[in-house]
């Protein structure tokens, strides 16, 4: 049943004088009240001053628990005791529109900077969430049994839990900076957003002041282990693996690809580095796929199995292409953005093999020591086709990388083997 509070709606797709009330954004102000909260609920559609709204990808969840009135569409988060539990900047690079385009660096503390705006009624809501937890794997607990990590109450407590500091982080672009990043027009930008979106957004196109876009994609997960002020402190060592989200791998453990062993890796080298007296650090993006999306992942497992001579680390890039008409949509240009947000400076130890990342990283201006590549007794069977292609395309490796013609040489299994 429609909620009669709510059948007349605000459109916001073309400017007027009832959104005279929306703060202005300045991108890159160190004073936070200058920069301007980002307003993106519908609670009061004259403030909003930016397009789409939060909670990512769980937006249309959202509508749905709206629309069979099992949320009341006018309800405001009661942010009493929510705030983070421990202090993340502000850093210098919170103050460089160049630095970060992808994230509001104020968005775990809005509740504070921005308390004058509550007063008057604004509906502001964090995109940035911090908190503590405790981690318990069973690849950690193997790893405590055989004597690579050790029990000191602090870091491994004596439960052998592993304790962690972790933020949630949703994204917000900053559309002008979004482009400058790519090298593109704003207006180019926005136009491809708005068609591949099937118009979701009419906005990015007849709200030229509009500069914010709350995009409906997945969030963030960041792993702090030890001080998280360590991250920024160059006095301390940093290990750090940037991660991609890899269902399949993550959480079933299917051994087509490197991607949970790699994972637990740098978390194991990310323990020994704050035990030591350092920080460690995993960044996890939901980028299921090679952000291709899960569907296209597997139909691309059915071509590379079902070809002709089987799956084969000489075609791995070659069937995705087919299929996605891409190899990659990763972007990784805006990966570091949360690695500026947090202060990192310099990486002692990445851990991490991917050329596209490194090369984002140290192209924004964060140096890196050392990469650390996947024990070769971690790789499965199944998944040397795709490490080995990846080697040849450009991937970090101590070891000879294959030559092309080697390739064809390594085969993965069959399909229903």
């Amino acid at each position: 049943m429609s909620n009669p509070r709510k059948s007349h709606i605000v459109l916001t797709s073309h400017p007027h004088k009832i959104f005279k009330d929306s703060p202005e954004v300045n991108w890159g102000e160190k004073d936070p009240l200058k920069r301007g909260p980002i307003v993106g609920s519908h609670t009061n559609e004259r403030q909003r001053n930016a397009i789409g709204s939060h909670g990512g990808s769980y937006t249309v969840y959202r509508a749905l628990a709206t629309a069979s009135d099992k949320l009341p569409p006018e309800h405001r988060p009661d942010l009493t005791n929510t705030n983070p539990v421990t202090d993340i900047g502000p850093h210098d690079s919170w103050f460089d529109p160049k630095k970060i385009v992808s994230l509001d660096p104020f968005g775990a503390i809005v509740s504070d900077v921005y308390k004058d705006y509550y007063k008057k009624g604004f509906d502001i809501r964090p995109s940035i969430a911090v908190t503590q937890a405790h981690l318990h794997m069973p690849e950690l607990q193997e790893a405590i049994k055989e004597g690579r990590l050790k029990v000191d109450g602090k870091i491994i407590k004596n439960k052998k839990e592993v304790m962690v500091t972790k933020a949630a982080i949703e994204p917000v672009w900053y559309l002008p900076g979004l482009a400058a990043r790519f090298g593109v027009e704003e207006s180019e930008l926005r136009k491809a957003l708005f068609q591949e979106t099937g118009g979701m957004f009419p906005e990015l196109i007849t709200r030229q002041d509009l500069k914010v876009l709350l995009p409906p994609i997945g969030s963030t997960s960041v792993y702090i282990f030890g001080d998280p002020k360590g991250l920024s402190d160059l006095n301390k060592k940093l290990t750090c693996r940037v991660h991609d989200e890899c269902n399949g791998s993550d959480v079933f453990g299917s051994d087509i690809c490197t991607c949970r062993p790699y994972l637990v890796h740098g978390i194991e080298e990310s323990i020994k580095t704050a035990q030591e007296g350092g920080t460690g650090l995993i960044v996890y993006f939901r980028k299921e796929g090679r952000a291709l999306g899960e569907v296209t992942k597997f139909l691309v497992y059915n071509a590379r199995k079902r070809q002709e001579g089987g799956d084969s680390a000489s075609q791995y890039f070659h069937r995705t292409e087919c299929v996605a008409g891409v190899q990659d949509m990763r972007f990784q240009e805006l990966m570091p953005d949360v690695l500026h947000w947090l202060g990192v400076k310099r990486i002692d130890n990445l851990v991490s093999m991917s050329d596209m990342k490194y090369n984002a990283i140290v192209g924004s201006g964060i140096e890196v020591i050392k990469r650390t590549s996947i024990p070769e007794d971690l790789i499965p069977d199944d998944a040397k086709v795709e490490m080995e292609a990846k080697k040849a395309a450009g991937y970090f490796s101590p070891e000879p990388v294959k030559k092309a013609s080697e390739l064809d040489n390594v085969k993965g299994r069959k399909l229903n083997e």
